[in-house]
């Protein structure tokens, strides 16, 4: 008797779908800077796995520009574009090639049998959700990952000028929350309150008094403000400044130059999600 192949159906809603050139570039910048040992890889299973860009919007242009920026490091990096709104995928289908797919999907990402992932992004995608799906949401794309592998998943702002974002790492039990990543090219100024209209859906409604990002966020302002006389040198002298006095006040802050030069503050917050069935 033949064996019937299992309907699937993405897990998800659809999103607006709104993007522009470059959005997302500063994502990229950072990729290649903290993960560009995952993206070269070519080890096992990681020889053939992905880099997917999930919900990219109406057009596809952040699944492109991805590619471009990576292959300069990994020439035959697998990249795979999902969206869960046919139409979207349709439109972008002409872009494909033999290492560049796009397929509809949600957080169940729509693989084949033998592929893999070794880094998942995903932008402005749970923002319209609740708060109490974002876990379940960050658990399944995270269990599609290679033991190494990374999810990015945060909120911008429309033109990508600023912007905060989940890091999570699977390891061989499970998965682990490895950073709290802000970002911002300057162009708006800076003050660490620019950050809070996007914060990622399971921080932004916790900015109350006792809350972790609540007390984060209020230690970084205070910070900003004993440092405001570096401000005539420059914001990103600045910034960097405030992310060291935040640093003395005990909260774990990766200091390289190459990061806070850049406009990235990276709150390295290793907490255990729960383990992997």
């Amino acid at each position: 008797m033949a064996v019937k192949k299992r309907l699937y159906r993405p897990v998800g809603e659809v999103t607006r779908g709104k993007t522009h050139q470059n959005r997302l570039r500063r994502v990229d910048i950072f990729l290649l800077m903290y993960a560009g040992d995952l993206i070269r890889r070519l080890d096992g299973l990681y020889r053939r796995a992905f880099y997917v860009d999930l919900g990219y919007g109406a057009e596809a242009f952040t699944t492109l520009e991805s590619a471009d920026r990576f292959r300069v490091q990994n020439p035959k990096l697998p990249v795979l574009g999902v969206e869960i709104e046919p139409e979207r995928v349709a439109a972008a289908l002409p872009f494909a090639d033999e290492s560049t797919f796009f397929r509809l999907g949600g957080f169940n990402l729509p693989l084949e049998t033998g592929e893999t992932v070794r880094l998942l992004r995903a932008f402005n995608v749970l923002r319209q959700y609740e708060e109490n799906e974002v876990f379940a949401s960050h658990q399944l794309m995270g269990s599609y990952l290679l033991p190494g592998g990374l999810l990015i998943e945060g909120t911008s702002d429309p033109l990508g000028r600023i912007w905060v974002a989940n890091l999570i790492r699977r390891n061989e039990t499970g998965l682990m929350m490895e950073g709290l990543l802000f970002s911002t090219n300057f162009r708006w100024g800076f003050d660490p309150g620019i950050f809070q209209p996007v914060l990622p859906k399971n921080f932004i409604h916790r900015m109350l008094p006792g809350e972790v990002i609540f007390d984060f966020m209020e230690a970084w302002k205070d910070a900003a403000r004993q440092t405001i006389a570096v401000k005539p040198l420059g914001l990103r002298q600045w910034f960097a400044a405030s992310a060291m006095a935040l640093a003395e006040k005990g909260y774990v802050i990766d200091l390289r130059r190459q990061y806070l030069q850049k406009g990235f503050l990276l709150w390295k917050r290793f907490t255990p999600l729960v383990p992997l069935p």
